[in-house]
């Protein structure tokens, strides 16, 4: 063992010499970074911002071209918020309403899996979860 240590020791001690040569050291004043407790403390004041880039799945465009569902940039925003309350709750698949409109989101992808009017079947499988918003 102690022959390894001879061995591989002042490799070790030259590479983190050549690391700190490559990488000089930061000098940052405290007062320009932001606390973990900041941080928080932000986070906490705006839990229901709504994720944004919500994806459509290739499925739910389908459906959404089928379906004629154009959807308002006030719905977007309302089905934005859905799946930021979902996530909020723990739930992994989630039903959102908006108007008479249903969205299944896979929370944890940001993904709108499928997307229904009211003409459509009122039967929901595979969910663990329902936001109406």
């Amino acid at each position: 063992m102690q022959r390894l240590e001879q061995r591989y020791s002042p490799s070790i001690q030259q590479m983190s010499g050549m690391l700190a040569k490559k990488q000089p050291e930061k000098q940052t004043s405290v007062d320009s970074e932001l606390s973990f407790q900041e941080i928080l403390h932000t986070a906490a004041k705006e839990p229901d911002q709504p994720i944004q880039n919500l994806k459509f799945s290739k499925h739910a465009n389908e459906r959404l071209l089928a379906r004629n569902i154009n959807l308002s940039d006030e719905q977007m925003e309302r089905l934005e918020t859905g799946t930021t309350k979902a996530r909020a709750k723990g739930i992994q698949e989630s039903l959102v309403m908006v108007d008479d409109l249903a969205f299944i989101v896979n929370i944890k992808n940001n993904t709108v899996i499928t997307a229904m009017d009211d003409s459509s079947d009122s039967i929901f499988t595979n969910i663990d979860g329902a936001v109406i918003n």
